[in-house]
C-alpha cells in the first residue's frame, strides 16, 4: 500500500509540475503559488488571483494592525477605560459600505473572466473530446481526423501487479500516452466534451482548464496556447476502477509543423490501404480480362 501511494504521489507531483512554465518545473515540488501557466486564459486566472490575493493582504494588515494598536494602546495596564456607548450608526454604516465596495469591486474582474472563459466565439479549431473508461477519443471536426489516446505502454506495463518492472525507470509514469492531442500554437482551440460512459474530467494544469465530460451532454471549453511543449494532465473525476491511468497530453506545435502532422493524418494512414485495395482489384479485374479472353 505504501509504494501504491508513493507513485500516487509521484504521479500527482509531476502533474503539478506540468502545469509549470520550463524554468519552474525543477521547483514544482516547492511551488506555492498557482502557476502562470502558457494560455491567454491561465495569464488571466493568475492576474485575476494575484489581483484578490493582495485585496485580501491590505485587508488583513489593516484589520489586524488597527487591532493589535487598539490591543496596545488601549490596555487596561495602562489606564484606559472602556466607552460607555452600546450603538452607533455611523459606524454600522462605515462597517456594511465599505465591506460591500470591496465586494463590488472584486466581483467586477472576476466577472470579465468569468465571462471570457466561457466565451468560445471565433473559433479556430474544433475538436470533439469523448471520455471513455479509459481513454480518450479526439476528433478534429471538419477535418476528418479521429483517433483515440490511451495510456502508454510502458507506463501500463510497469503498473501491472508484479510487472516486476521499477516505474521510477518509466519516462512520465502514467503521464504518457500513445497519441497525444495536437494543437497549433497561438490559435483559438474550442473543445466540445462528452462522455460515452461515466462522467470524466478533462484537465491540463497548463491550460488553467478542467471541465466535466458528461454522458449525453456536451460541455465545452477553449484555449490558445502561446508556447510551443507537450503539456500533461489526468482525468480529475473519480470515473471508476484504474481511473488514474487515464492522461491528457497535449502536444502544441508550430502552424507549419501542426498542418504537416495534419496532412499525415488524413493522408498517411488511409492512403496506403486504398492504394493496396486499389490493386488488389486492378489485379482481380486484369485476371478476369485475361480469362475471358
Amino acid at each position: 500500500m505504501s509504494k501504491i501511494l508513493k507513485y500516487a504521489a509521484a504521479g500527482i507531483a509531476a502533474s503539478v509540475a506540468s502545469g509549470l512554465l520550463p524554468g519552474q518545473a525543477a521547483l514544482a515540488a516547492w511551488e506555492l503559488n498557482m502557476p502562470v501557466g502558457v494560455t491567454e486564459l491561465s495569464e488571466q486566472i493568475h492576474r485575476l488571483h494575484m489581483l484578490i490575493f493582495w485585496i485580501c493582504v491590505i485587508i488583513a494588515v489593516a484589520v489586524f494592525g488597527m487591532m493589535i494598536y487598539s490591543i496596545v494602546k488601549f490596555r487596561h495596564s495602562q489606564g484606559a477605560v472602556a466607552a460607555k456607548f452600546d450603538h452607533s450608526t455611523k459606524a454600522e454604516i462605515v462597517w456594511t459600505i465599505v465591506p460591500v465596495a470591496i465586494l463590488v469591486a472584486m466581483a467586477i474582474p472576476a466577472a470579465e473572466t468569468l465571462i471570457r472563459i466561457e466565451d468560445t466565439r471565433n473559433s479556430e479549431l474544433t475538436i470533439k473530446v469523448t471520455g471513455y473508461q479509459w481513454k480518450w477519443q479526439y476528433e478534429y471536426l471538419d477535418q476528418k481526423v479521429s483517433f483515440f489516446s490511451t495510456l502508454a505502454r510502458d507506463s501500463d506495463a510497469a503498473r501491472q501487479l508484479h510487472s516486476g518492472i521499477d516505474p521510477d525507470t518509466v519516462e512520465h509514469y502514467l503521464l504518457n500516452v500513445d497519441k497525444p492531442l495536437v494543437v497549433p500554437v497561438d490559435t483559438k482551440v474550442r473543445v466540445l466534451l462528452t462522455s460515452g460512459d461515466v462522467i470524466h474530467a478533462w484537465w491540463v494544469p497548463a491550460f488553467g482548464m478542467k471541465k466535466d465530460a458528461i454522458p449525453g451532454f456536451v460541455n465545452e471549453l477553449w484555449f490558445r496556447a502561446n508556447q510551443t511543449g507537450i503539456y500533461r494532465g489526468q482525468c480529475a473525476e473519480l470515473c471508476g476502477r484504474d481511473h488514474g491511468f487515464m492522461p491528457v497530453v497535449v502536444e502544441v506545435r508550430s502552424k507549419d509543423a501542426y498542418q504537416a502532422w495534419l496532412k499525415e493524418q488524413q493522408g498517411g494512414a488511409s492512403a496506403p490501404a486504398a492504394a493496396a485495395i486499389e490493386q488488389v482489384n486492378d489485379g482481380a479485374t486484369a485476371a478476369i480480362v485475361a480469362k475471358a479472353e
